[in-house]
């Protein structure tokens, strides 16, 4: 049974989701949801990267949009100070 959150995405519009979260009592995960993995290059052995590997206790793609939100206005600010 999935654990529900309301969170705001910001891409590719601004818009109020529903998303799965990670079971905070799962013992592979203690609740983060996954792991880091990091792998080196084969031939050299030396450090190449970070993979993430998530835990089956949860589906990160699990989600849905619930409202879309409106764009916020851009702020301008003028100054007439110079710059230094």
């Amino acid at each position: 049974m999935p654990r529900l959150r309301l969170t705001v995405a910001t891409w590719p519009r601004r818009a109020l989701i529903l998303a799965d979260t990670p079971r905070p009592d799962c013992r592979e995960c203690s609740g983060e949801g996954g792991w880091n993995r990091d792998y080196g290059d084969y031939e050299t052995g030396e450090y190449a990267g970070t993979d993430w590997d998530p835990c089956p206790c949860w589906d990160e793609d699990t989600r849905w949009t619930l409202l879309p939100l409106p764009r916020l206005p851009h702020r301008r600010t003028y100054n007439d100070e110079p710059p230094f």
